[in-house]
């Protein structure tokens, strides 16, 4: 019996209780009236038994009124209220981050290539100098004279090498007359033929000397930074000495090298993404960004144009390098600094707030409100995280109403609703 049905039985017994005291009171209120009050109620006994039968009806419906308008509201069932979010699918950027150093694009070091003492510096140390600009002065008269000598022997060659040339044109018409022997004209070509080949060997010592004296001015071989002297004016240098005399540095664009593990790689392979090789079917390019000392993000991005085709395996990792644009110099080489390198991709993934993932021993779940109201306790597959959402593989479809909060209060199969759902029954 339910609390209703005892309500009401309660109600009839005390309704039956009052009957039959009215009854009690009824007679003894009857013997204690007059002979005339005593005649008017016998008159009233006497009425027809239908005047009675109105009268019980009219008590009953009286009664069942009184319990009608005061029975208990019925318990409202306790449906516990939840926040939700649709589904959606978005353009995933997956990141990876690793610790990189950066290097010139360009590092050249200036070197003495003849020997000599240095005689004149002409730059400022850490100023930008352009190609082909004179560094250095080494003590060029050794090689000067070397040269004049390679000269005049070059010239003394050629008046030799004339003078073959004539002595052979005399002796061909004698020959020819029989007027001198063959062994005159092979004498006289022979000597034609050293003495050109006495001016070719000349010509080649000039060439040389020349260039060993060139080496005396020491030029910048590209523009960029030069660095701070390693010697001192006075200081033999060359060969038999100091040989480095600075760097020079270009640095308008830089390289960022960092280490990637082999995992990395593998991860990669499986989206189809090869590290350092250009994809013309990919919309996206895998550029980098990175940090500063000061925390802040380099507001230029570069793009990675190398990747190490074998592991290191001693470490398990790979090298990769990005070409990165340094106009204004904020970059030096030699910098350590922190990389953020585009790996991935994931074009329309659905993805879900990483807080309404409920994660045990058999799996990931997540409770989805369906629209009748019930929610369902529903299996998961889970991608990668990126921020505060994750990516689902499977599981779920776009536009589906996930519990976001108060899923700690469902079950699976249970009604809820959220704060802007009306209670089941519940009419306007």
């Amino acid at each position: 019996m339910d609390t209703s049905l005892r309500y009401i039985f309660c109600k009839f017994a005390a309704a039956n209780f009052f009957i039959m005291k009215g009854k009690s009171f009824l007679k003894e209120t009857y013997s204690s009236l007059d002979n005339k009050s005593k005649y008017v109620v016998f008159k009233i006994r006497k009425s027809s038994w239908k005047f009675w039968a109105v009268i019980a009806a009219t008590v009953i419906a009286l009664i069942v009124l009184i319990i009608w308008l005061t029975r208990p509201e019925p318990p409202q069932e306790d449906i516990p209220i939840v926040m939700t979010e649709t589904v959606t699918t978005q353009d995933v950027e997956l990141y990876g981050e690793y610790p990189g150093t950066i290097r010139a694009q360009q590092f050249v070091e200036v070197r003495a290539r003849v020997e000599g003492y240095l005689e004149n510096m002409l730059f400022e140390e850490g100023t930008y100098v352009e190609k082909n600009q004179v560094l250095f002065i080494i003590d060029p008269r050794q090689y000067q004279a070397q040269a004049d000598r390679a000269r005049a022997l070059l010239e003394k060659n050629k008046a030799l090498a004339q003078k073959a040339e004539r002595d052979l044109n005399r002796i061909r018409p004698l020959f020819e007359q029989n007027a001198a022997s063959q062994l005159d004209l092979d004498n006289a070509i022979a000597a034609y033929e050293s003495a050109k080949a006495e001016v070719l060997m000349s010509e080649a010592d000039l060439k040389q000397d020349e260039l060993a004296l060139s080496y005396t001015t020491v030029r910048s071989p590209i523009s960029g930074y030069i660095s701070e002297r390693h010697v001192d004016i006075g200081t033999l240098v060359g060969p038999g000495g100091q040989s480095l005399l600075a760097n020079v540095v270009k640095s308008d664009t830089v390289d960022v090298e960092f280490k990637m593990t082999d995992l990395d790689y593998q991860i990669s392979k499986d989206r189809n993404v090869n590290i350092g090789q250009k994809d013309s079917t990919r919309t996206w390019d895998p550029y980098v960004t990175i940090t500063m000392a000061d925390k802040s993000v380099y507001k230029y991005k570069g793009l990675v144009d190398f990747a190490d085709p074998q592991v290191d395996s001693r470490s398990g990792t790979f090298s990769v390098r990005a070409e990165m644009p340094n106009p204004d110099h904020d970059l030096l080489p030699g910098q350590f600094t922190n990389v953020t390198l585009l790996l991935d991709v994931r074009e329309d993934a659905v993805v879900v707030p990483t807080k309404a993932i409920i994660t045990e021993k058999s799996g990931a779940y997540i409770f989805v409100l369906r629209n009748d109201g019930i929610a369902e306790k529903r299996f998961i597959e889970l991608g990668p995280e990126t921020g505060n959402k994750t990516v689902v593989e499977r599981g779920l479809l776009p536009g589906e109403q996930i519990v976001i909060e108060g899923y700690h209060k469902l079950t699976h199969g249970q009604k809820a609703r959220t704060a802007e759902m009306p209670i089941s029954g519940e009419t306007n």
